[in-house]
């Protein structure tokens, strides 16, 4: 089958002089997008995720460029995508193939483009807060995984490029047809009498939407009417789409974007939606080999789950203090007070952990490559659990867990591992039992004590030992019941904890 017959444009030469989209003549958005570009020295950041609008709009951009003369190709174009290092992994395989793709073309048709992946810090990524420090799933009230995963990794590779040169250019596939909050997010940054708005968050950036005003059904009539301009066709981005029945998550710049709140193709561990339909439509679809993903990603869904708290949550956070919802202290009565669970216990991190390593190597096993958590990430993993301020890791597990599932060490640091051992632990429980004193409260005493051991000055060291003293210690039940009856007394258990131990540091210095 002849090019002709996949679309019904040879090249977008044709297509460009012929279309008209988004109530306008496709030639005139073409020439209005030149005109920016040569109008100034600002350089453009195209966001891309791999979805349909990006990958329009990136593909405006390029044969926009291609039809300028070169001499007039003046400024540096870079595209940015975000890999979160939790994306549905068919898209991340295509997503890696299009910025090798536009890399190679952009050479061999003379433009000054280039492609680049951005990650989140190895201390931010999703793994590192969940299997790390223990954050619950994320949901509707506690997102806490967009800001660290999107935001920040591209908001940085754009305030480069500001420092660099002053100001930029950042260009999105955003449409107003996307949502009334998008829309109105739009309209509200406009810079009046021009086709660009100023960014929502940061400074010396401004945005602009070549697409703004163009449906869905206009955006894959574009797609699919001719050849990508670097190469090949967009079939496989529309069989990806009809395989999930979903949208695409769009590239995530501040807190006004929309961020994959309703199954659109994105991380495949998102929690934040019920149901991961966009995962579920592509295993229907023939990918069953993603099955243990969904499963995987159902198990974190149900452990955020209220009625599971108990199960998979320890009663303290991660200050060591047990919390209670705001408003029960100042309104005094007892009936409204709520407990907030904390991080996830260490052991179900460690289960999870073993879990998700063993659905990595049984894929990889069957002949896909893939890493469903990076090598760094246990690295720091591993710290997190050596340092945790509720049930620090004495037995040092993760590199037992590690080669339990693979057969093989990696190259751990020798020193990371703390300054107890697993007999330690369990004769500190052995004694916790005998003169009922909290095992964790004599670690963490323990180890303060150590942190400051040989230095000459120790200075601070009370400070830290009140710090650790004021934390719950006992179980939630006797907790629960103390706090509640220093509630109605108007003051809580913790205030006479400091009053006690401020009695101690009295005599001691007495």
């Amino acid at each position: 089958m002849t090019t002709s017959e996949h679309f019904p444009y040879a090249d977008h030469k044709a297509m460009i002089r012929e279309f008209s989209l988004g109530s306008r003549p496709l030639a005139d958005l073409v020439r209005e997008i030149q005109h920016i570009y040569c109008s100034d020295d600002r350089p453009w950041v195209i966001g891309f995720s791999g979805g349909k609008d990006s990958t329009c709009c990136l593909s405006l951009i390029y044969v926009s460029l291609q039809l300028l003369p070169e001499e007039r190709r003046h400024k540096h174009i870079y595209v940015v995508s975000s890999d979160t290092l939790v994306e549905t992994p068919v898209v991340v395989d295509m997503i890696k193939s299009v910025i090798g793709t536009i890399n190679s073309s952009a050479v061999r048709d003379n433009l000054p483009i280039t492609a680049h992946a951005v990650v989140p810090k190895t201390d931010q990524t999703f793994w590192v807060n969940l299997l790390g420090k223990g954050y619950p799933a994320p949901n509707q009230t506690f997102r806490w995984c967009t800001e660290r995963m999107k935001i920040d990794p591209v908001s940085e590779f754009i305030m480069d490029k500001v420092a660099r040169f002053g100001e930029a250019v950042v260009v999105l596939g955003s449409r107003s047809q996307e949502s009334n909050s998008r829309a109105q997010v739009i309209a509200k940054h406009k810079v009046d009498g021009s086709a660009l708005s100023r960014h929502s968050s940061l400074p010396n950036a401004y945005t602009y939407m070549p697409i703004e005003s163009w449906s869905a059904d206009e955006v894959w009539m574009y797609l699919m009417s001719a050849p990508c301009p670097w190469g090949g066709s967009n079939q496989q981005l529309l069989e990806l789409y009809k395989g999930s029945n979903q949208g695409e998550c769009p590239l995530v710049i501040d807190t006004s974007t929309p961020s994959c709140g309703n199954s659109r193709f994105g991380c495949w561990t998102c929690t934040v939606v019920t149901e991961d339909k966009a995962l579920h439509g592509l295993i229907e679809s023939g990918d069953t080999w993603m099955r243990p993903l969904l499963d995987f990603r159902n198990k974190l869904y149900q452990s955020r789950q209220k009625e599971h708290s108990e199960e998979y949550r320890n009663f303290r956070r991660r200050t060591g203090r047990v919390s209670y919802n705001s408003g029960d202290i100042e309104n005094q009565d007892i009936t409204e007070v709520r407990h907030i669970p904390g991080p996830y216990w260490l052991s179900v991190r460690k289960t999870l952990l073993k879990e998700l390593l063993e659905i990595e190597k049984t894929i990889n096993d069957e002949g896909r490559d893939i890493e469903l958590i990076t090598r760094p990430e246990l690295h720091v993993i591993r710290r997190e659990w050596l340092r945790d301020p509720n049930e620090p890791d004495w037995e040092d597990s993760l590199p037992r867990i590690y080669a339990e599932v693979f057969g093989e060490d990696l190259d751990w640091v020798e020193d990371d591992a703390g300054a107890f051992t697993k007999t330690d632990s369990a004769v500190l429980e052995q004694l916790s039992n005998r003169y009922q004193v909290p095992a964790p409260l004599i670690r963490k005493l323990l180890e303060a004590e150590l942190q400051v051991s040989g230095l000459g000055n120790r200075r601070g060291i009370l400070q830290k030992l009140e710090s650790i003293l004021r934390q719950d210690w006992d179980e939630l039940d006797a907790i629960n019941e103390r706090n509640a009856e220093f509630r109605k007394l108007g003051k809580r258990h913790v205030d006479e904890i400091q009053e006690e131990f401020k009695e101690f540091l009295s005599d001691a210095n007495s």
